[in-house]
């Protein structure tokens, strides 16, 4: 997976946008403003940042080499992955699908992707 493949799969996603609030190279993506992913576009092979229950967090970094606590994150909650090709690119979608949907469950009812009256611009 290359920066455009993660950029392309995290904005197909509903009510995802994008930014660089820190620097010209973090790239942060969000669901109606809460961040799911981050990654440094300088980095090659690609290294994003990921949310994660707790438990989950631990397993995937016992289990796969290319998965560290997360780099400048909360390391409780937040993976660093790094596409390097160990892992197979349906488990990094998953991995960012996870993140996605548990970002997203924590949102309000009322900016929940989810919630069908909610107004997109």
């Amino acid at each position: 997976m290359n920066i455009e493949e993660l950029r392309d799969y995290c904005l197909s996603k509903k009510d995802v946008t994008e930014s660089f609030p820190f620097n010209e190279v973090i790239l942060v993506f969000k669901v109606s403003g809460k961040a799911f992913l981050l990654a440094d576009i300088r980095n090659k092979p690609v290294r994003f940042n990921v949310k994660c229950e707790p438990d989950r967090a631990i397993q995937l970094r016992e289990e796969y080499e290319c998965v560290l606590p997360g780099y400048h994150m909360n390391k409780k909650y937040w993976n660093t992955v790094v596409a390097d090709g160990s892992a197979p690119l349906r488990m990094l979608r998953q991995w960012i699908d996870e993140s996605y949907e548990l970002v997203a469950a924590g949102l309000p009812k009322k900016k929940s992707p989810k919630n069908p009256s909610r107004k997109t611009k």
